[in-house]
């Protein structure tokens, strides 16, 4: 029987692609908005809606007064898609599995009563073509899990969406601890705790072990290779 839900964070958790990313955010940016990127924004810990309207400032993308600005999300996120879906084979050549990310990710595929799935700041299809190309896609259900670059939430809220849609499949309750997100950032330690998650802050992406610590993590590892102590977490009761 299911009764725990593993929610991963993809970019600086379970990988580093940030060189493949970047000349497909500038690519599709320049489609959508017609400017050149200049200046390119801080993608760490952040979703890809936010650095995109980060981008359109710090590029002189004006916006007219009352204009909608979410106009250009739709189409952004569609030729951002298909961008990256056109260096998939550079995401293996470029990028970088992180140390333990395919280790864990499998043991923990294979514990009793766990489903995985994926809490990112990515879009749906961006974070499909990230795990395939590393074959991480195995062991997560995406059909359940949350994209900020699809679902218009911050991660608090997409955190509790994402553990609805696993309710409604798994016709069962993962409140509270029973949801557990994986994450390497401040930001997504606070969202576990507004969806009153258990967060596990591994110091593999921009913070140290001290900031991850100082934001509340409930446990913070140094990367993902220490298996035992996250199955520990995992398998505790709920």
């Amino acid at each position: 029987m299911i009764h725990r839900l593993v929610l991963w964070n993809i970019d600086l958790t379970l990988v580093d692609v940030a060189k493949v990313i970047r000349p497909a955010f500038a690519e599709a940016f320049k489609s959508v908005t017609g400017r050149r990127l200049v200046q390119l924004p801080q993608m760490a810990g952040r979703t890809e809606r936010e650095f995109f309207f980060d981008a359109m400032a710090r590029n002189g993308v004006s916006l007219a007064v009352g204009d909608d600005s979410e106009r250009f999300v739709s189409p952004f996120s569609s030729e951002f898609a298909s961008a990256l879906a056109a260096r998939r084979d550079q995401l293996v050549v470029e990028g970088l599995l992180l140390p333990g990310a395919a280790e864990a990710l499998a043991t923990v595929s294979q514990a009793d009563g766990v489903v995985q799935s994926v809490l990112t700041g990515s879009s749906r299809p961006n974070a499909a073509v990230k795990l395939r190309a590393f074959r991480l896609d195995r062991y997560v259900d995406m059909t359940v899990g949350g994209f900020a670059g699809s679902d218009p939430y911050p991660k608090g809220a997409l955190l509790e969406l994402a553990r609805q849609r696993a309710e409604e499949r798994y016709k069962t309750r993962f409140s509270g601890k029973a949801t557990v997100y994986i994450a390497d950032s401040p930001r997504d330690v606070h969202a576990a705790k507004i969806a009153d998650a258990y967060s596990v802050a591994v110091a593999s992406g921009r913070s140290t072990s001290a900031e991850l610590r100082a934001s509340g993590a409930d446990t913070v590892i140094g990367d993902l290779t220490d298996i035992p102590a996250l199955l520990g977490i995992i398998e505790s009761p709920v």
